[in-house]
């Protein structure tokens, strides 16, 4: 069995149910333009007391692994399955990256502010895509049209740390990501 299939019939809190779960083939056209060749590396699901929150997956043009997605261009594209707020999403993005590093004060206000701004309210069937450009920052994509983006290096390391990072708060999707061993 191969790698991917594998971690498609894992089962856990996190991860996609094999049954009823299609995989898309070919990449959103927002990823297709930013990261031409990019394939999907990984997929999971994100789950709240059992509740559906959003499907995540991961799209790299070549694998990225535990240790060097920081410095690899790559998009996360989530497909939320419940109505959210922006400022929510925003507010929750910055403590899951505080878990990872300690972020200055006057940082994480200019950060919040710039997350507030483009983060969109989200309703069920909505995609948020973030596109991950190393040593630059990030673009955010909303149902593929640009949000805008955030010129910060360390910004674009610590928000993709979110899911990516061995300081996740959910290694599970971490792993349903990047690939067995990740964790």
């Amino acid at each position: 069995m191969n790698p991917l299939t594998r971690r498609r019939l894992l089962i856990g809190a996190a991860l996609l149910p094999a049954v009823g779960v299609q995989a898309r083939v070919a990449p959103p056209p927002e990823v297709a333009a930013e990261l031409p060749g990019a394939r999907a590396q990984g997929e999971g699901r994100m789950r709240f007391f059992g509740l559906r929150v959003y499907d995540v997956r991961l799209w790299a043009g070549e694998p990225a692994l535990a240790t060097t997605w920081p410095a690899l261009p790559l998009a996360l594209e989530i497909e939320y399955a419940r109505d959210f707020g922006g400022i929510a999403i925003a507010e929750r993005s910055l403590k899951e990256m505080q878990r990872q590093a300690e972020i200055a004060a006057d940082t994480g206000a200019r950060w919040l502010a710039e997350m507030t701004r483009m983060f969109p309210d989200v309703s069920a069937g909505d995609r948020v895509t973030g596109v991950h450009r190393p040593g630059a920052g990030v673009r955010f994509f909303a149902n593929g049209r640009l949000q805008g983006e955030l010129l910060d290096a360390e910004f674009g390391r610590l928000f993709f740390g979110i899911w990516l990072s061995p300081r996740t708060s959910e290694p599970a999707l971490r792993e349903a990501l990047l690939g067995p061993g990740a964790r």
